[in-house]
């Protein structure tokens, strides 16, 4: 996860995460007690702990032989569950949870309403549009996606994450689930708002590879373009792809390359970002230099213009 590569350089950090998650075992506690969904957030909170320690390890834990209720849902799910109960206030429960877990940053919810996620996909061999709803059903479907969008719409955001992005010095979107994670963070209004307002530096991150039944087929050029059909274009200062296309992948998936179409309209940034253990997932430390290097260059160039 990207978080761990940056923390190396700085603990000034907040991640935004999409309430939209309805699958495994935050789905499940999601229909059980009526909670925003936990599992992207505890993530995000692992990958922001102070080190990989045993408390850490527990957060993450997911339990196998538990019968039926407890199997497949992770101890830090319901750690946040129960201390949202416990406080009363989902964001307060992500808050103590942080300290638990001596987390260097922050982890803030996009927003605190309750929002599902709809696409209209267009099947395999067939012209005709089928409306699917939830998130986890989405990537099931394994169709070309025309359109995703939240229900109910224009969900208000997390105050907090305004405020964080107008104050932020660079605002990286990506890498990550196009349709199922990254926009569904863009789909409020409040959200793409505040970022085009922001005078950070803007990147976006395209995936090293297409996810199955989401991207299938997908071009750098066709993550950004399938963000700009959904909110307008002008969004990035830079775009980040991968060029070290070489190694094997998984069955269904294919490289995200550059294309030309990106370079009129954006500034491109182009190197090997490839985990060598995984080659389909991004190396978090090589990734975080690269957008360090990135973000210090531009920042140069500013001050050299003074």
């Amino acid at each position: 996860m990207l978080l761990r590569g940056l923390k190396a350089y700085t603990y000034n950090l907040t991640a935004v995460v999409t309430v939209a998650d309805d699958g495994g075992s935050s789905g499940r506690l999601r229909r059980s007690m009526g909670i925003l969904p936990p599992g992207d957030i505890r993530n995000c909170l692992a990958a922001l702990s102070n080190d990989e320690a045993l408390l850490t390890q527990l957060f993450q834990y997911r339990f196998a032989n538990g019968g039926a209720d407890l199997d497949g849902h992770s101890f830090g799910n319901l750690f946040i569950s129960a201390l949202s109960e416990l406080t009363g206030s989902f964001e307060e429960a992500i808050a103590e949870s942080g300290r638990v877990l001596s987390v260097h940053g922050r982890v803030l919810p996009s927003s605190l309403h309750d929002v599902r996620l709809v696409a209209d996909i267009v099947p395999p061999n067939s012209t005709q549009e089928i409306r699917v709803s939830g998130e986890s059903r989405i990537p099931t479907m394994r169709g070309r996606i025309r359109r995703v969008w939240l229900e109910p719409d224009h969900p208000p955001a997390f105050p907090a994450v305004i405020k964080a992005l107008l104050s932020a010095d660079i605002i990286i979107i990506g890498p990550g689930s196009l349709y199922t994670s990254i926009l569904p963070n863009l789909l409020v209004p409040d959200i793409t708002a505040a970022i085009r307002a922001s005078q950070a530096f803007k990147i976006y991150i395209a995936n090293v590879a297409t996810q199955p039944g989401e991207t299938d087929g997908f071009s750098c050029a066709d993550h950004v373009q399938a963000i700009e059909e959904h909110i307008g274009s002008g969004l990035f200062d830079v775009i980040v792809c991968n060029a070290n296309c070489d190694d094997a992948l998984l069955d269904g998936m294919s490289w995200v390359k550059l294309d030309d179409d990106l370079m009129p309209n954006y500034a491109v940034y182009q190197g090997d970002l490839i985990s060598t253990e995984e080659p389909w997932h991004h190396d978090e430390s090589k990734l975080a230099q690269v957008l360090i290097d990135i973000y210090q260059d531009r920042t140069a160039t500013l001050a050299d213009s003074v």
